[in-house]
């Protein structure tokens, strides 16, 4: 685990979307929102690199954003 101050203040913004998220599609019943929250939870436990957290966490929050525009429409 990487004790970089940016990786964990990274972590720890990448985390707390997470959350946002989890506890958005739990009070709505929405579940691409909760899976997207569990999965952005816990990603910054499998990445060292910064580039490659920040990179999945956008490659989510865009899978999350397609995948809701396609449901809508």
């Amino acid at each position: 685990m990487n004790f970089d101050p940016m990786w964990l203040a990274l972590s720890l913004v990448i985390s707390t979307v997470g959350l946002a998220l989890f506890r958005y599609g739990k009070k709505q019943t929405r579940m691409p929102q909760m899976v997207s929250g569990v999965i952005l939870m816990i990603a910054p436990y499998f990445f060292s690199d910064i580039s490659h957290m920040v990179g999945f966490a956008f490659g989510i929050i865009g899978t999350l954003y397609l995948w809701t525009r396609y449901d809508a429409g």
